[in-house]
């Protein structure tokens, strides 16, 4: 292994470290809302608003995926794209009494949000807590 390898990775480091795919379900309509409250009195439920014009939302989803370790048996995982669905994204302010940032993660359990972060705070939220 040369010094480049060493210092920036070999191919056999990223032969090591497969791509984890993070099981997003697309939140795209307001019918949805209702199903994710009805599904959180089983399980947790997480919405990641995100806009995806804006670096500090990309990179704040980038860092949460990374670090993203749940089965779906464990948690649904909504992605909601807050230009495309405008409407859906001021639905979730009055349907979850919540205050709309961006990015924003909230956690539902029960029908209600039961935490919630916005920017650099939604890496430090303790999801298996809420599980």
């Amino acid at each position: 292994m040369g010094v480049f390898d060493s210092l920036f990775g070999g191919k056999g480091e990223k032969e090591k470290t497969a791509k984890k795919v993070v099981p997003w379900i697309p939140l795209t309509s307001l019918d949805q809302l209702s199903e994710i409250g009805q599904k959180s009195s089983s399980k947790t439920q997480l919405i990641f608003k995100h806009s995806n014009t804006c670096g500090i939302s990309r990179m704040v989803m980038n860092l949460f995926g990374g670090n993203y370790r749940f089965t779906n048996d464990q948690i649904d995982l909504y992605y909601l794209d807050i230009h495309a669905y405008r409407e859906v994204s001021n639905e979730i302010g009055h349907h979850f009494q919540v205050v709309h940032q961006s990015p924003q993660l909230l956690v539902i359990r029960n029908g209600t949000v039961v935490a919630h972060a916005s920017h650099g705070a939604i890496t430090e939220v303790d999801l298996e807590r809420y599980l």
